[in-house]
């Protein structure tokens, strides 16, 4: 007879349900401070890359300014939003990397938008 486990047992490394407790486990040991900046680092590295940012050779094959418009939003918003509860300190390194943002949108576009007007200014006031 063989040895090994029937294919219907599960281990705790492969089971859905335990590992879905892990994850909850581990998420309820992070600050909230950590998972807002956290997604906003997500958000700015994928907004620079849409505004044709990124390092590599390929950087303007990448530029997607409709894209970066909503990353930018949302990030702005996020920020906006979070500010008075995760601190200055963090909130301003925040508000710096998204101002470069929007100033990098700015430059990138053919068709500059009108004061207010462009990707996250709702929430920020104007970018110039």
């Amino acid at each position: 007879m063989s040895t090994s486990p029937d294919a219907t047992s599960t281990s705790p490394t492969t089971d859905p349900a335990s590992a879905a407790d892990d994850a909850t486990r581990d998420i309820a040991d992070v600050a909230a401070v950590e998972v807002i900046t956290a997604s906003a680092v997500h958000l700015m590295s994928a907004a620079a890359v849409k505004c044709g940012l990124a390092e590599d050779a390929d950087a303007q094959g990448h530029l997607d300014l409709d894209e970066a418009r909503k990353l930018i939003t949302a990030l702005a918003a996020l920020v906006t939003a979070s500010a008075p509860d995760i601190g200055n300190q963090h909130a301003r390194s925040l508000r710096d990397g998204l101002r470069s943002l929007q100033l990098a949108f700015r430059e990138a576009s053919v068709v500059p938008d009108a004061p207010g007007e462009g990707p996250g200014e709702k929430f920020t006031g104007s970018v110039v």
